[in-house]
C-alpha cells in the first residue's frame, strides 16, 4: 500500500472536511471513493487538445503570419515594420 502526500487549496479542504462530516468516513476513505468515482467518469470525458492539433488546423497560408522569413529577419536585411 502507497502513502502519498498532497497539497489541497482551501477550496479543496472545505470540501473534504465537508464530505468527512457528512458521511463519516475518514479523508483516506473519501478520497479513495473519489478516485474510483473519477476512474468510472474520465473515459467520458474529452481531453484537451495539444497546441500542435490546435495550430494543425489554423489556415494561415504560406508562411503563416511572417511578414519575412525568420533568417532575415535575424540577420537585419528585412526592413519592416
Amino acid at each position: 500500500m502507497g502513502t502519498r502526500t498532497i497539497q489541497l487549496d482551501d477550496d479543496a479542504e472545505a470540501t473534504l472536511s465537508v464530505l468527512c462530516n457528512q458521511t463519516g468516513l475518514s479523508i483516506s476513505e473519501v478520497l479513495k471513493r473519489g478516485l474510483q468515482a473519477y476512474a468510472a467518469l474520465a473515459p467520458k470525458v474529452p481531453t484537451a487538445e495539444t497546441p500542435y492539433e490546435v495550430f494543425s488546423r489554423l489556415d494561415l497560408g504560406p508562411g503563416g503570419y511572417a511578414i519575412a522569413p525568420g533568417q532575415e529577419r535575424q540577420e537585419g536585411r528585412y526592413r519592416g515594420h
